[in-house]
C-alpha cells in the first residue's frame, strides 16, 4: 500500500529529524561547558562554575528543554526534501559549523559576565550564579532555534509545541530557585542576582539567538543556490539527451 509507505517514510524523517534537533541543541552546552572548565584550569584562575552547578545544568536542562523536542510536530515540508544520503553523517558540516558557533559564543559570553561581574564588585558566587544562568538562559533560547534546523522559529510558530513552553516556564522556575531559595545557595554555592545581572544574560542570549537566525539564512541561501544549479544541469542533460 504506497499510502502506507508514505506514512512510514514521513513519520521516519520527522523522527530523525527531532533526533539531529536534539544533538545539535544538546552538543554546545557540553563542549561550552568543558571549554570553560579546561580554559580556567589553563589560566589557573578560578572556574566560572563549578561541577556541582554543572551538574544541575546538565539534568535540569536535558529534562525540562532537551526532551520537549520529541513532541516536536513534524515540519510542513518534509515530504517535499530530496532523498538522504543515507552514507551521509548524522550531524552535516553546517549543522557542525553550527555547533561550534554556538559553543564559542556561549564560552564568551559566560566567561565575559564571570569576569565582568568580578570587576565590578560582585563576589565569587554571585559570578558564578550569573555564568550559571548564561548557560540555562542561552540554551533555552537556543531550543527555539532548534525546532528547525532550517526555517526560523517564527516561520514554524512559537505555540505549535505546547510542552516546549511548559518544559522552558520549568526551567525558569528551577533557574530562579537555584538563584534566590537560600537552602539551594548553600548547596549549590550560588547567589542572587539583581536585575542588571539579568539583563546582561538575556543580552548574551539575544545575541547568539541572532547569530543562530543570520547562520540560518546563510546556509539557505547557499541551498537554495545549490538546488537551482542542481536543477539547471538536470534540464540542460534532459534537452541534450533530446
Amino acid at each position: 500500500d504506497f499510502a502506507t509507505i508514505e506514512a512510514a517514510v514521513e513519520e521516519g524523517r520527522g523522527v530523525f529529524d527531532n533526533l539531529t534537533k536534539f544533538i545539535t541543541w544538546t552538543l554546545p552546552t557540553n563542549v561550552g561547558q568543558a571549554l570553560v572548565v579546561l580554559t580556567a584550569i589553563a589560566l589557573g584562575t578560578a572556574l566560572p562554575i563549578l561541577p556541582t552547578q554543572i551538574l544541575w545544568i546538565n539534568m535540569t536542562t536535558a529534562v525540562f528543554l532537551g526532551l520537549t523536542l520529541a513532541f516536536e510536530p513534524k515540519e510542513a515540508d518534509v515530504m517535499t526534501r530530496p532523498p538522504r544520503d543515507p552514507n551521509e553523517s548524522l550531524l552535516t558540516g553546517a549543522l557542525v559549523g553550527r555547533t561550534l558557533l554556538v559553543s564559542a559564543l556561549l564560552v564568551a559570553g559566560a566567561w565575559w559576565l564571570f569576569e565582568w561581574e568580578l570587576a565590578n564588585g560582585a563576589s565569587l558566587p554571585e559570578a558564578r550564579t550569573a555564568a550559571l544562568n548564561v548557560f540555562a538562559v542561552v540554551q533555552a533560547f537556543y531550543l527555539f532555534s532548534c525546532r528547525s534546523l532550517v526555517h526560523s522559529a517564527w516561520r514554524i510558530g512559537l505555540f505549535t509545541n505546547r510542552w516546549l513552553i511548559v518544559g522552558v516556564a520549568t526551567q525558569a522556575v528551577a533557574q530562579l530557585a537555584i538563584t534566590y531559595v537560600p537552602f539551594m545557595n548553600t548547596i549549590f554555592q550560588t547567589a542572587p542576582l539583581d536585575a542588571g545581572a539579568w539583563l546582561r544574560i538575556f543580552a548574551i542570549a539575544v545575541v547568539v539567538s541572532l547569530a543562530v537566525g543570520l547562520d540560518k539564512s546563510l546556509g539557505a541561501r547557499r541551498s537554495s543556490t545549490k538546488a537551482s544549479a542542481h536543477r539547471t544541469h538536470l534540464d540542460g542533460t534532459s534537452a541534450a539527451m533530446k
